[in-house]
C-alpha cells in the first residue's frame, strides 16, 4: 500500500478590469451673434477642438493603470539548507559517527532506531536516528569521510512486501542507481516483519542484499524480527551480539556506562498564551480549527460521523458500521484503499495515570531535545499539557518494551522491583521468560505495571519521553467512491478482553469509534482521518471474474467492490462473474450486511453468494471448506476464465488455510504436484491476480 503524493496547487485568479468605451456627447449652445461679425471659430474648428478634447479625456480615463502586484504571504516553510538535507554535514558538525536510518509505519522501527542511537553513547561513540525521507540518501557513498562511521538500517516491511511510506524514496533510489559505488560504506540491517505474511521481512532483506551489491561492507549479519513471535526479544538478542561486533571492528571498548541517558529536557510554562498550546493536533497548530487541504498523515481531515450502527443482531461482540463525511475535503479514494484514523486514549486511563503519579495533568510543558541539531525537536507536539500528551500523542495501552522498563528501573525504591525490571530488559533466558510472562502474556500496560509495582513512581516527564507515539489505525474502506464519492464506510469489531490479571483491556481505536455518536450533546462527532492508497484493486477489465474471500470484518473491502461492480452494470458495462465467499459464526447473530448482500445477489451483481456459518452445525464450516466443495467452478474461473482472487481478513489462520485450499484444488484439478501448485499460485500473485489485504 502506498500513499499517493499530495500536490498542493495554488490557483491564482487574475482579475482584469474592463473599461467600457464611453462616447462623450458634447452639446453646443451658441448665442445669437451679430450677422456682420465673422465667427471666432468655424464649425470645422469647433469640431476639431471637441475631438481633441474628447481624445485627451479618453486617454486620461482609459490609460492602463499599473496593475497592483498581488501580495503573496510568504510561506513559513524553512529554506532547505545543507544542515537539513545533508546527514554527512550534520554528523561532522555534531561529532556523530553512527547513523541509524529507519523505515517505519507504526513507529516500532523508529523506536528501535532511537534505542540504537542512544546505545552508541554507551560504547564510546555518538549516534543519531534519521528518517531517510528527510535526507539525501545519495550521500551514503560519502560516509567514509567520517572516521569509524557506520550506517544501521531498521527497516520494516508493510503490506505485501512493500516499503513503509517514509522509506519509499530510499527504496526507489536503491532500485534505480545501479552505478552507485558504496564501497566506502559500512552497514548492518535489522528487519522488522511478521512471519504470517507472504513476504516476510522483504524490505529489510532487500536493503541488506542491495547495499552489498552496490559494494557496501556488511559489518554484522542481517537481524530478522518477527512480530508474530516476540519482536522485542528478537531485537534484544540481535543487539546484544551486534555491539560487541562493532567494538571489535572499530577497536573500541564499551564505556560500561549503563546509566539512563535522557534525550529531552523538561520545560514548564507557567505563563503562556493558550493559543500557542497544542490540544491534539498531529501537525500544524490549530489545524483542527482551520482545516486546509491537502489532507495526509501530518494533516488529517476532521470527518463528521454521519452513521454509526451496530451490525450484529446477537452474540457478545459489537460489530459496527460507520460512515464518515468527506464533503468539501477534496479527498479522493478508490475501492480497496485504507482509511487511517487517529484515535484518542480512554480518559479514565489517563486520569488514573495522573492520580497514581500524583501530578497535575493540566500543567503546560515542553520536552526539548538536548541535541539542538536534531531534526526532531520534541517527542510529540509541544508545548502541550500532560493530559493532552497522554490522551492524543502517547501509547499507554500496549505492554511497554524492555527499554522503557530498563530506563524506569532507577525510580523503583524496592530493590527487588528494580532488579526484576533490569532483568526483564536483559538478554538472559530468565529475563526473557520473566518479560514474556509478567508483561506480554499478562497484557500489562504501563498503568498496570505502576499499579502492581507500588515502589515504582517515575517522574511523569521521563515516562512521557519513553512511551512510544500513539499510532493511526488502518481500516479497509467498505464503500466505493463511484457510489459514495463524499462518504467513507468503516466496518470493525470492538476489541475488549479480560487479561490474566483480571483486568479488562479495551482496544483504543474501536472503543473510541464505538462512542463516536452522530451527535454528541448537539455537536457533530468527528474523526481525524486520511487515505492510504492500496494495491488491492479490482481488475482493470471489468469483464474479468473476481473471487472474493472475506469472513467476518474481512467483508469490508468487498462491500466496495460489489458496489462498484453494480455501478459498472448500471452504466451498461459488461461485468464478469462476481463471486463472494463470506463467513460468520451464526446466521441469526453476526451475518454482516445480510440485506445488502442478498439484494446484490437478487439483482445479479453478485453471481454467487457462498456463506459459511461456522457454528450453526455440529462440525465447524469455514470459507476454505466451501472453496473445496466448489472446486470445479473455482478451477474453471481461475484457470480458464482469468479470474482475480482477493482475500481479506485474518493472516495467521484464514489466509493460510485458504491458500492451502487453492494449492489442493490446483493439484487435484490441474494435475500438479504440490510444488507445481505452490508455484502456480505464486505466479498468480506476481501477475496481480492473487491479492491479500490481511492482518494478524
Amino acid at each position: 500500500m502506498y500513499m499517493e503524493g499530495n500536490k498542493c496547487t495554488q490557483n491564482i485568479q487574475n482579475q482584469s478590469v474592463n473599461m467600457a468605451d464611453m462616447d462623450a456627447e458634447t452639446t453646443t449652445h451658441t448665442q445669437p451673434m451679430v450677422e456682420e461679425e465673422e465667427p471666432l471659430f468655424s464649425n470645422l474648428d469647433l469640431f476639431l477642438f471637441s475631438l481633441i478634447v474628447g481624445l485627451v479625456i479618453y486617454w486620461f480615463m482609459s490609460r492602463k493603470k499599473p496593475e497592483p502586484i498581488p501580495e503573496f504571504k510568504k510561506l513559513d516553510t524553512p529554506t532547505l539548507t545543507t544542515r537539513e538535507t545533508s546527514f554527512i554535514e550534520k554528523m561532522k558538525k555534531t561529532g556523530k559517527n553512527i547513523i541509524v536510518f529507519y523505515g517505519s509505519q507504526t513507529g516500532t522501527a523508529e523506536e528501535f532506531a532511537n534505542r540504537l542511537s542512544k546505545d552508541a553513547q554507551r560504547y564510546g561513540m555518538k549516534g543519531m536516528a534519521a528518517d531517510p525521507e528527510e535526507y539525501d540518501m545519495g550521500e551514503l557513498s560519502r560516509l567514509s569521510e567520517i572516521t569509524n562511521s557506520l550506517a544501521i538500517f531498521c527497516m520494516a516491511t508493510y503490506g505485501e512486501g512493500d516499503p513503509t511510506d517514509n522509506a519509499q524514496d530510499f527504496y526507489d533510489w536503491l532500485q534505480e542507481n545501479d552505478d552507485e559505488d558504496l564501497s566506502g560504506l559500512t552497514y548492518t540491517v535489522f528487519a522488522l516483519g511478521n512471519k504470517t505474511y507472504e513476504h516476510y521481512n522483504a524490505m529489510g532483506k532487500y536493503v541488506d542484499k542491495r547495499l552489498e551489491e552496490l559494494g557496501a561492507k556488511r559489518i554484522f549479519d542481517l537481524g530478522l524480527g518477527d512480530d508474530d513471535g516476540n519482536l522485542e526479544e528478537d531485537f534484544i538478542s540481535w543487539r546484544e551480539q551486534f555491539w560487541p561486533a562493532v567494538c571489535e571492528h572499530f577497536g573500541v571498548e564499551a564505556s560500561g556506562d549503563e546509566s539512563s541517558i535522557r534525550q529531552y529536557e523538561l520545560k514548564e510554562h507557567s505563563d503562556i498564551n493558550m493559543n500557542k498550546v497544542y490540544t491534539g493536533e498531529i501537525g500544524r497548530l490549530k489545524s483542527f480549527e482551520v482545516q486546509k487541504p491537502p489532507f495526509d498523515s501530518k494533516n488529517p481531515f476532521l470527518a463528521p460521523v454521519t452513521v454509526n450502527r451496530k451490525l450484529n443482531r446477537g452474540g457478545d461482540r459489537h460489530l459496527m458500521h460507520l460512515e464518515l463525511d468527506i464533503t468539501g475535503s477534496k479527498i479522493r479514494y478508490e475501492s480497496g484503499d485504507h482509511v487511517a484514523v487517529f484515535p484518542t486514549n480512554d480518559s479514565a486511563l489517563v486520569n488514573k495515570l495522573g492520580q497514581i503519579l500524583g501530578v497535575d495533568l493540566d500543567v503546560v510543558i515542553s520536552l526539548n531535545n538536548l541535541d539542538e541539531e536534531s531534526n526532531k525537536k520534541h517527542p510529540f507536539p509541544c508545548p502541550t499539557t500532560y493530559r493532552t500528551a497522554l490522551t492524543h500523542y502517547l501509547d499507554i495501552t500496549h505492554p511497554p518494551r524492555t527499554n522503557v522498563l530498563y530506563e524506569l528501573a532507577q525510580y523503583a525504591t524496592n530493590s527487588k522491583d528494580q532488579e526484576n525490571m533490569r532483568k526483564m530488559a536483559s538478554s538472559s533466558p530468565e529475563g526473557k521468560a520473566l518479560y514474556q510472562s509478567w508483561v506480554l502474556d499478562s497484557c500489562r500496560n504501563i498503568l498496570a505495571i505502576l499499579e502492581d509495582m507500588p515502589s515504582l513512581r517515575p517522574p511523569i516527564d521521563h515516562l512521557c519521553e519513553l512511551l512510544p507515539r500513539l499510532q493511526a489505525r488502518y481500516y479497509s474502506i467498505a464503500s466505493s467512491s463511484k457510489v459514495h464519492p463524499n462518504s467513507i464506510h468503516i466496518c470493525a469489531v470492538v476489541v475488549e478482553y479480560e487479561t490474566k490479571t483480571g483486568r479488562i483491556n479495551k482496544g483504543v481505536a474501536t472503543n473510541w469509534l464505538k462512542n463516536k455518536l452522530v451527535t454528541d450533546n448537539g455537536h457533530k462527532s468527528t474523526v481525524p482521518m486520511y487515505i492510504r492508497k492500496s494495491q488491492f484493486r479490482l481488475p482493470f477489465k471489468a469483464t474479468n471474474p473476481v473471487i472474493m474471500i472475506g469472513p467476518g470484518t474481512g467483508i469490508a473491502p468487498f462491500m466496495g467492490f460489489i458496489q462498484e461492480r453494480g455501478w459498472l452494470k448500471e452504466q451498461g458495462k459488461e461485468v464478469g462473474e462476481t463471486v463472494l465467499y463470506y463467513g460468520c459464526r451464526h446466521k441469526n447473530e453476526d451475518y454482516l450486511y445480510q440485506e445488502e448482500l442478498e439484494e446484490s445477489e437478487k439483482n445479479g451483481v453478485l453471481t454467487q453468494l457462498n456463506i459459511a456459518f461456522s457454528r450453526d452445525q455440529e462440525h465447524k464450516v469455514y470459507v476454505q471448506h466451501l472453496l473445496k466443495q466448489n472446486k470445479e467452478d473455482i478451477w474453471k474461473l481461475i484457470h480458464t476464465d482469468n479470474a482475480h482472487i482477493y482475500i481479506c481478513g485474518d493472516a495467521r489462520n484464514m489466509a493460510k488455510d485458504v491458500q492451502t485450499a487453492f494449492h489442493e484444488i490446483a493439484e487435484e484439478l490441474g494435475g500438479m504436484t504440490r510444488t507445481q501448485a505452490t508455484d502456480y499460485i505464486k505466479k498468480l500473485m506476481t501477475k496481480g491476480r492473487y491479492s491479500q489485504d490481511v492482518w494478524s
